[in-house]
């Protein structure tokens, strides 16, 4: 009873639950504006956590989490340009029915679905996160190293057609993270003679908010003149009988999809969002609507991709790895809080776990809200100047970059970033893979080196337990598995 009131005390706390709603707000205006991501607004907003205790500062990230993800499906429906990668497949079918003056229609069936999607994932988290963390307890280095590899392997996944160029950045994020003091070792690598910054390392928060946020920074510029006018009316926003009982048969289904998607490291809400896209296609009574406006089109994906939000949150709690580059965040959230993410996070405050699981649930709750209350006004952020809003962006990136450590070194690395992002983005090189290497890279690294120290230089180490087979399993199959069923396929109608 003391730790269902210490958790209730923490998440309805007036302050805490100002923070969340606020963090939901946000995120909705951020995830309706094109090109400003949930992982750039988490970014974006992370520095104001420093001055905030763990839970406060955590929750108000979720919060913006959530109402990101949920917020790209009112440029998706209105302009046919998805605010967040997540509502990619939201676009599809939402323009067409907005195309046909059904605009409030599409954007409340997002809404209810983002919601419905978001409460499985949440319920998911719950049951999953405890049980995955008793077994997390049972590692040693060399599961910990499989499953930074694993991890790792994940990089062709999210890399798109053009695996070769995620993988290279997946190794340019690895060798950075080389830079500074060997863990195992203490000796310094890649550091010029005198300069502490460098030995020290590079920090990851500033590279990710210079290649998310000041790279799209860079690339506003390009079209700041551009001028767009938004004038939509807005109309049955609620849905009706006929649309929720498509909506409750397809949300549900695509949530839990994208709440196992999400527990991927590295596969993404996109990934969650197109595939509950297909999913809802496959079950649906009329597929043959599909593409031209449908509500279990806009239903499915958009349960998806608020399913992925917290399946993400699964393998970052109970593991230490991220689900995906918004849950890289979150570790350093909890990591400038002192708090390492990982199986003994539930055994040191577990206080804290929980109210992350009924925080999760109460930002899902406030996103539906506002969302059904605020459509109208949450489309008037589309009409932002972008010589107003890329301005902010640029202050917002350096204030952030510097605030974490008062080092001017760090808003250098975030410049860089920010450069080398914005050229990568112009030869369709995905950066989502550098962030990887920059995490899991030290882990797999120090985990291996640690394991063969322990059994003295044995490499059956990585094949004593049935943890280690399993991981070695994920990784077969994720190397492999696509190339497994080809050969199955092409020797199945070679037999026929």
């Amino acid at each position: 009873m003391d730790l269902l009131a210490e958790i209730f005390s923490t998440c309805l706390t007036p302050i805490v639950f100002l923070y969340m709603a606020a963090g939901v707000l946000c995120g909705i205006c951020i995830g309706a504006l094109p090109g400003l991501t949930a992982t750039m607004g988490v970014a974006l907003l992370l520095p104001m956590t420093f001055g905030m205790d763990a839970a406060q500062g955590i929750l108000m990230l979720i919060g913006i989490y959530c109402g990101a993800i949920y917020g790209g499906s009112i440029s998706a429906v209105l302009l046919h340009t998805p605010g967040t990668p997540a509502s990619a497949a939201t676009a599809i079918d939402g323009y067409a029915m907005a195309k046909k003056g059904e605009a409030g229609r599409a954007l409340g069936a997002a809404t209810l679905a983002s919601y419905i999607g978001g409460l499985v994932s949440v319920l998911c988290l719950w049951l999953i996160s405890p049980q995955l963390a008793k077994l997390a307890l049972q590692f040693s280095s060399a599961e910990f190293f499989l499953l930074a590899v694993f991890g790792l392997c994940i990089i062709g996944n999210i890399s798109g057609e053009d695996i070769e160029k995620g993988l290279i950045c997946g190794c340019l994020g690895i060798l950075v993270a080389t830079i500074g003091i060997d863990s195992v070792t203490s000796y310094i690598r890649f550091s010029p003679e005198g300069n502490f910054n460098f030995m020290g390392g590079i920090n990851y928060i500033p590279i990710m908010i210079g290649l998310f946020a000041m790279s799209q920074a860079f690339e506003n510029i390009e079209t700041i003149f551009t001028k767009e006018e938004i004038e939509v009316k807005l109309t049955n926003i609620l849905p009706k009988k006929e649309d929720l009982k498509k909506i409750f048969r397809i949300a549900p289904v695509t949530g839990l999809i994208g709440t196992f998607i999400g527990i991927i490291p590295g596969a993404g809400a996109d990934i969650g969002s197109f595939v509950g896209y297909n999913t809802a296609r496959s079950i649906a009574k009329e597929p043959e609507l599909f593409g031209k406006g449908s509500i279990e089109a806009v239903s499915g994906p958009e349960g998806g991709n608020n399913g992925v939000t917290g399946g993400a949150m699964i393998p970052m709690l109970t593991l230490g790895v991220p689900g995906d580059a918004v849950t890289a965040i979150m570790i350093g959230a909890l990591t400038i809080q002192g708090l390492a993410p990982g199986p003994m996070l539930f055994e040191t405050n577990e206080a804290l776990v929980y109210s992350i699981f009924l925080g999760m649930f109460i930002a899902n709750t406030l996103m539906c809200i506002f969302g059904f209350a605020g459509i109208r006004l949450f489309t008037k952020v589309l009409s932002v100047p972008k010589g107003i809003l890329t301005p902010v962006i640029f202050v917002l990136c350096i204030i952030g970059s510097f605030a974490m450590k008062n080092s001017l070194f760090d808003v250098w690395v975030m410049l860089v970033a920010g450069i080398v992002g914005y050229f990568l983005g112009k030869v369709k090189v995905p950066t989502s893979p550098a962030i990887l290497g920059l995490i899991l890279g030290p882990m797999a690294e120090k985990n291996f080196r640690t394991a063969l120290l322990k059994s003295g230089g044995d490499p059956s180490v990585f094949f004593d337990s049935v943890i280690c087979w399993f991981f070695i399993a994920l990784i077969v199959i994720s190397l492999f598995g696509g190339h497994i069923k080809k050969a199955l396929m092409s020797r199945g109608r070679s037999a026929k």
